[in-house]
């Protein structure tokens, strides 16, 4: 059964750049496409954080 996560970057001012929902089967594999995202999109140096619809904290760089 896929669940939902959602994949947040920002700028230091708090403004969104990316707010992007996307399906995974585990935690793990939307750790991967999290992580993917974040390279295709030049975001993986800027603040971001990846959560679960349960409110789990998958990935986070400040």
């Amino acid at each position: 059964m896929s669940r939902t996560y959602k994949l947040t970057v920002f700028e230091p001012t708090g403004k969104k750049l990316l707010d992007e929902a996307f399906t995974a089967e585990n935690d793990d594999l939307a750790k991967e496409l999290g992580q993917r995202l974040l390279q295709e999109k030049n975001f993986e140096h800027k603040t971001h954080r990846c959560t679960s619809s349960a409110g789990k904290l998958l990935l986070f760089h400040r």
